[in-house]
């Protein structure tokens, strides 16, 4: 089923309904044909995400998630996943949105991206927040009626 892990190096804001996450999130990769070894999300701040950006990518900009995938393609997904709190809440705010909805699209979004979603041309974003649309939908839907306990 696969491994799915929440670390907090900030103690903003924690994702709510973090034991159907983890039960959740493996589905995607499921329903996406990929197979989920371990996933591990690190919470940061907008500070130490800008470090692994400058370090990593060679970007020096703020950024909401950076996703880092650990082994080889064919082989089941092993990935570190940082995303800053501070940029989702800033990114919430600006898109008038819920903070707890928009950190879930960004849970969501990363796992995406390792099932092999792009999001840097018009037409790859599109379908990137298709799919981001689908499973919050999903997601909503399978918290509402509490089949992951």
């Amino acid at each position: 089923m696969g491994l799915v892990t929440f670390n907090y190096l900030v103690e903003k804001r924690k994702p709510k309904q973090v034991r159907i996450l983890k039960r959740f999130l493996p589905e995607i990769f499921s329903q996406e044909g990929k197979r989920l070894k371990t996933i591990n999300y690190i919470f940061c701040s907008d500070e130490y995400l800008l470090k692994i950006n400058q370090k990593y990518l060679s970007h020096d900009c703020y950024t909401d998630i950076i996703t880092f995938e650990l082994n080889d393609k064919a082989k089941p997904v092993i990935s570190d996943i940082y995303i800053s709190v501070d940029r989702v809440r800033e990114n919430a705010h600006n898109l008038n949105q819920n903070y707890q909805t928009e950190l879930i699209r960004v849970i969501i979004h990363g796992a995406l991206h390792l099932c092999g979603y792009k999001d840097k041309s018009k037409r790859d974003k599109e379908l990137m927040r298709q799919k981001e649309s689908h499973y919050i939908n999903s997601f909503e839907y399978t918290f509402s009626r509490g089949t992951h306990k």
